[in-house]
């Protein structure tokens, strides 16, 4: 049954590089117009409400990074359990690996929306904002949250449309929310002069337009019949899904204590700086946004790893997983060198794109580019060998790689350094802790990549 599944299914047999480009561009575009979403509205709202507006969807950020977590933890889990199972040829374990998947990213993304709801204003100030910017988080959050669970939906079932085989559609619908927030970003904030409350109201609509999009595709998938029963919850399925989406997590939920920290930090330190509280905000938020387009990059290349390794380790062609790996490993490297020159040659330009500010504005905005996004020419490898782990069934070695940037090395030096360089020890935090997330991950690589070598030569002999 495995030999006859592996036969038919291309990811078995197709060549490395060929697969590579059919399932990770469309995943890097769907994760493009994903960070893309942000983008626009931080465009428009820096052009109509000005540099507290940015400021403030900057302060709502860490929701937005919630989504995405429990988006990966669910559908990578979700698609790396389905990958596996179709490998080993073992269909019914797969459709109710999928149907489970489903359930949790809903039904976790309707308990999110209900408690940002309840909770809105004490979650806005833990986040950072301070008096003049709250008011614009309120109107902005308080909307957007209505969308959280058709984005949860729509980013975590792209990973299982994708792990279907059909990568293509998981981007169109990611791709058609984008668009429509783009199209009623500028009609809502200008024409209507609905200002934030515009920008999220058009956020919303383009997420529930890619929900109702990914229902669509889950009714007709195609390697296995999603039924009714299949999305009935499993505890043990849904652990392990859990299990193998919890590096992605993780990492993700590293980047939102860490975007809490840090724009508390912020508003700290640059009281006492001669900046204020709020530019060094308003440039964090604009700077983190663009990070998060070569991020996105990354992520979305990972993603597209994802089913060609799964499957493949299933079916025990080790050498196919290696050869995947490299490859993406030398992508990621040349996308995070060509990044690395754009922030460290053109920060004002960008910078400017988002509305203008001050000398001061840009002079903090220009610095913060430069030291903070220091070593992004090695950024790829973390993200990439992390799901890399998560992919072959060893989650607790992605975890602990997802955690190493994050939480090991970058949240104690932004609670220590600050306290010795003032606002420069925030920006002299990230590149340290880049340096040392790629060389836990370069680590722990080699030896699986020298283990599956092993496996390899075994099953010759």
């Amino acid at each position: 049954m495995s030999q006859h599944t592996e036969t038919e299914n291309p990811l078995g047999n197709a060549p490395v590089n060929q697969l590579l480009l059919r399932f990770a561009i469309p995943s890097i575009i769907a994760m493009l117009v994903s960070a893309l979403y942000n983008i626009v509205d931080q465009f428009f709202i820096g052009r109509s409400v000005g540099m507290l507006g940015n400021a403030a969807t900057n302060v709502a950020f860490p929701l937005t990074i919630t989504c995405t977590a429990i988006s990966l933890m669910c559908g990578i889990g979700g698609a790396a359990n389905f990958n596996l199972a179709l490998g080993g040829g073992m269909k019914k374990e797969a459709q109710r690996y999928a149907g489970n998947a489903v359930f949790m990213l809903f039904s976790i993304g309707l308990i999110l929306c209900i408690t940002v709801r309840l909770f809105l204003e004490p979650l806005m100030v833990l986040f950072g904002a301070t008096p003049d910017i709250l008011d614009y988080s309120l109107t902005y959050t308080g909307i957007t949250s209505f969308g959280f669970p058709f984005l949860i939906l729509t980013t975590g079932g792209s990973n299982l449309i994708r792990a279907d085989g059909s990568p293509k559609f998981s981007m169109l619908c990611t791709l058609t929310g984008a668009i429509i927030n783009t199209i009623l970003d500028p009609l809502f904030i200008f024409t209507f002069d609905m200002g934030m409350a515009g920008a999220a109201l058009a956020t919303v609509i383009g997420q529930v337009v890619s929900g109702i999009m990914v229902i669509g595709y889950l009714m007709r998938f195609k390697t296995v019949r999603l039924t009714l029963s299949s999305l009935n919850p499993v505890p043990s399925h849904c652990l392990e899904i859990a299990s193998l989406g919890l590096a992605p997590f993780l990492n993700q939920m590293a980047m939102m204590i860490i975007q809490i920290v840090l724009n508390n930090s912020l508003r700290y330190y640059g009281g006492l700086s001669s900046y204020g509280s709020d530019i060094p905000l308003a440039c964090a938020g604009i700077i983190t946004k663009v990070n998060m387009i070569f991020f996105s990059l990354v992520i979305g290349l990972s993603q597209g790893l994802q089913p060609i390794i799964s499957f493949n380790y299933g079916a025990k062609q080790y050498r196919r997983v290696k050869e995947a790996y490299l490859k993406a490993v030398a992508i990621a490297t040349c996308i995070s060198s060509l990044s690395f020159l754009c922030f460290q040659l053109f920060p004002r330009q960008i910078i400017s794109v988002f509305g203008s500010g001050s000398e001061e504005y840009y002079r903090f905005a220009e610095q913060y580019f430069r030291i903070y996004l220091f070593f992004t020419f090695i950024n790829g490898l973390q993200p990439i060998t992390a799901n890399f782990f998560t992919s072959i069934g060893k989650p607790y070695k992605g975890i602990f790689i997802s955690l190493t940037r994050q939480i090991l090395f970058l949240l104690p030096l932004i609670l220590i350094l600050p306290r010795i360089f003032g606002i420069d020890g925030i920006m002299y935090s990230a590149p340290v802790a880049d340096l040392m997330a790629a060389i836990a991950a370069i680590t722990f690589a080699t030896k699986e990549l020298k283990l599956l070598s092993k496996k390899e030569e075994d099953k010759k002999a």
